[in-house]
């Protein structure tokens, strides 16, 4: 399984702030977008997220967002490695993702881009 990326997961009480705070850190726009009740910016390598308390707690519980190649490859390599897979695969709006807890305890969520 390659890595591409990863992106730094930021929870935030507020979008638009946080937004503009991050657009000037790194010179680059945001790209919005809305799951489950969560609304979410990717801004350079961070991932803000804002939404319903409850929700967004268990979103804290991820250390990090990492892009790979093929979400269904990351699979595999995961289950070989003794991982236990929380959520997933399943279709996000730009391609596919699946969260998975390390077998040291660690929660990741692996993304793609590729369509269902």
């Amino acid at each position: 399984m390659e890595i591409l990326g990863s992106s730094l997961r930021v929870a935030v009480d507020e979008l638009e702030p946080a937004i503009a705070v991050y657009e000037r850190l790194t010179g680059e726009q945001a790209l919005r977008f809305e799951r489950s009740g969560v609304s979410v910016a990717a801004v350079g390598c961070f991932l803000l997220m804002s939404g319903p308390p409850a929700t967004v707690d268990v979103l804290r519980k991820v250390a990090a967002t990492l892009a790979v190649k093929d979400v269904d490859e990351a699979l595999h390599t995961l289950r070989e490695v003794g991982a236990e897979i929380i959520a997933g695969p399943s279709p996000t709006p730009i391609g596919r993702n699946l969260v998975a807890r390390h077998p040291d305890g660690s929660v990741f969520e692996y993304v793609d881009r590729r369509p269902d």
